[in-house]
Parts: C-alpha cells; sequence; structure tokens
C-alpha cells in the first residue's frame, strides 16, 4: 500500500488534465459510441506504457531524441487535422444528438483513439519517463506503484467515459455539441502549438 497509494495518486495527478485524449473519451461518452472499447484501450494504452517505463524503457527513449521529435511533428500535424474537423464539426447546420447519426465504426474509433493516445509525445514523458522514473525510486515495490499508476488511469478514463455516456440524455440540445466541438477543436490547437514549441 506504501508503493500503490502513491502511484494511484500521481498517476491521477498527470492524467486527470483534460487533453486530447480525454476529450475524445468524452466525446464517446457523451454519443454513446463505443464507450466501453475507448475507455479500455486508453487504461491499458496506460497501463502498458507505466509498466514498460518502470521496467526500464524510459531510460532508453530519453537516449533517442530523434525519435521524440519524428512523433512531436506527427502529432502536430494529427493534432490540427483533427481540430479542424472538429471546428467542421461545429459548424454544421445539423449537430450532433446524442442518440443519432454520425456513428463511426468501430475500427475508426479505435484507430482515432490509438492516434491521440500515442501521436502525443507527452504520453511518453508522463508514463514511460515521469511514472517510471518514480517507480524505481520504491526499488522492490516498484511494480506496485506502477500498479497504483495503471488503476488510476482505469478509474479516471471509466469515470469521464461512462459518466459522460450516463449524463447523454441531458445533453441533446444542438447548441450544447456546437459549443463542444468548439472546445474540443480549442483543446487540439492549443496542444498541436504546445507541442511544436515544447523543449523536450
Amino acid at each position: 500500500m506504501l508503493a500503490l497509494l502513491p502511484g494511484f495518486l500521481t498517476g491521477l495527478s498527470l492524467i486527470i488534465a483534460i487533453g486530447a485524449q480525454n476529450a475524445f473519451v468524452i466525446r464517446q461518452g457523451l454519443l454513446r459510441q463505443h464507450v466501453l472499447s475507448v475507455v479500455a484501450i486508453c487504461a491499458i494504452s496506460d497501463a502498458a506504457l507505466i509498466f514498460l517505463g518502470t521496467g526500464g524503457l524510459g531510460t532508453l527513449i530519453q537516449s533517442k531524441p530523434s525519435l521524440l521529435e519524428f512523433i512531436r511533428w506527427f502529432g502536430v500535424i494529427y493534432l490540427t487535422w483533427f481540430g479542424i474537423r472538429s471546428v467542421r464539426s461545429a459548424l454544421k447546420n445539423h449537430s450532433l444528438n446524442a442518440g443519432e447519426g454520425s456513428a463511426m465504426s468501430i475500427s475508426k474509433v479505435v484507430g482515432i483513439c490509438l492516434s491521440l493516445t500515442f501521436l502525443n509525445p507527452h504520453v511518453y514523458l508522463d508514463t514511460l519517463i515521469l511514472l517510471g522514473s518514480i517507480a524505481n525510486q520504491f526499488e522492490g515495490d516498484r511494480w506496485f506503484f506502477a500498479l497504483g499508476g495503471a488503476l488510476a488511469s482505469l478509474a479516471w478514463f471509466s469515470t469521464i467515459g461512462f459518466g459522460a455516456r450516463a449524463a447523454s440524455r441531458f445533453m441533446s440540445k444542438p447548441i450544447f455539441w456546437k459549443i463542444l466541438d468548439s472546445i474540443i477543436a480549442a483543446i487540439m490547437f492549443t496542444i498541436a502549438i504546445t507541442l511544436a514549441f515544447y523543449d523536450f
């Protein structure tokens, strides 16, 4: 417990900010489309990265700055495209409703979810490098710290995904979706700009 709880709290503090990945999870929850798949992908991806970081992969990543640079610019392009897509959605005459239309196939949802997860260099800094480094300070109990971080990710994504799904019945007004898509676009553009100028 001495390692599990700090791992949980540290993981939660890093993931709780509303970023590109979280915004997508909330949006899918509100649309009630493939929520379980999205939550599972995000939680499993984070857990895998946290455990890999605890196992020492974070140190290897730090020694390959060119890899982070490649991910950075690919991520900037992808997030910019996603932001433009959200702006176009917000400007449509027929905005989205929680229970109808604009349903994406499971393969498309999985592709977007994986892209928003792995094309953001910050996910590697937070999980592989930061959480992995902190976990190794606990030496023999480092895997309990990693487990705590993974459980925090699962708890957070489940909360925002299924919480949004439960609230979706109250979000049927078209103006809500226009505002949501505008906020998502702003988040995507902000993260893209931050990535472009961030000093890794």
